[in-house]
């Protein structure tokens, strides 16, 4: 092993009972399979361990990039000097406060989180189960599919601030809105949300659950590596059908290409760098305005 730099001999010194992993690949935490190393990788394991690795990063003067399931993130080529946080696993745990309200960990999954509901007789959350990132994650993005997006059954969110005081927000706070919410202005980091439900019966909610699995596993490109839907829905049209008219079904750069199968989706053909990737969005995006007039925004997250 190369010798250790000096934030890496730092934050081992002043977290010796922390999981870290130094120069950890991101392509291992990445669902694009993307990105160099991060300089430190945490893994917090729970609220406290959390709490204090924030307020080592404050002393060392770093700001801590938070990452969940990594399903929506495009991780640089030349990987990230400072620290990383995995949540994903760590933050853990699911449980019933009342009669239509459920509380889930920020490192839960959305579909074990709509198993939970579903196996509660709650009904709201299935439209999650297909969803492959973290509760954290699609709070941050206010995530969505189907008609069904977090924003419309979230309660309330705890979280974590950049001195590592907890606090509640609501709703409201939260201004959720199409693939955003408030959190994305903020340096916070999601502990937990409680979504409110409706009661269901059972087998209704597993059938449209089975049902919308179905949907995906027939249009989603499920076999290669990709973050989800590549660009944001835009105000006129859907991007799949704008990047099929312009005829980019397929297109490729590097091995950054357009899915045959579902052409909303950018993946990953193996091997493809964050600057193909990169290349492939603006490329993309460029030429569907230059064919419709409608500028896509990429709903991946370039780190």
């Amino acid at each position: 092993m190369s010798e250790l730099t000096d934030f890496q001999k730092k934050m081992q010194t002043f977290l010796p009972e922390m999981e870290l992993r130094f120069e950890e690949p991101m392509h291992k935490h990445t669902s694009l399979r993307i990105g160099g190393n991060a300089e430190v990788m945490a893994f917090p394991q729970d609220t406290e361990q959390l709490q204090k690795l924030i307020k080592v990063s404050a002393l060392l003067d770093t700001k801590p990039a938070i990452l969940g399931a990594g399903t929506n993130i495009l991780a640089p080529d030349g990987g990230i000097r400072g620290l990383v946080i995995c949540l994903k696993d760590a933050l853990d745990g699911m449980e019933q406060l009342d009669a239509g309200t459920i509380r889930c960990m920020a490192g839960v999954t959305m579909a074990r989180a709509a198993v939970f509901a579903a196996n509660l007789g709650l009904t709201g959350l299935e439209f999650a189960h297909g969803i492959p990132g973290t509760v954290g994650g699609g709070v941050y993005m206010n995530a969505g599919a189907y008609g069904g997006e977090i924003g419309a059954v979230c309660a309330r969110v705890e979280v974590m601030d950049e001195t590592g005081d907890v606090r509640t927000l609501s709703r409201e706070e939260l201004e959720f809105s199409y693939r955003s919410s408030a959190l994305q202005r903020s340096s916070d980091i999601v502990l937990s949300a409680s979504f409110t439900l409706q009661t269901g019966k059972p087998e209704e909610i597993w059938e449209k659950m089975r049902d919308l699995i179905a949907r995906r596993t027939a249009s989603q490109p499920l076999n290669l590596p990709s973050a989800g839907s590549a660009f944001k829905r835009p105000a006129n049209g859907y991007a799949a059908a704008l990047i099929e008219q312009a005829g980019l079904k397929g297109f490729r750069i590097g091995n950054a290409a357009i899915s045959e199968k579902h052409a909303g989706f950018a993946v990953n053909l193996g091997g493809a760098t964050a600057a193909d990737m990169r290349q492939l969005l603006k490329t993309v995006s460029d030429r569907v305005f230059f064919d419709s007039g409608i500028r896509l925004e990429p709903e991946i997250r370039i780190w």
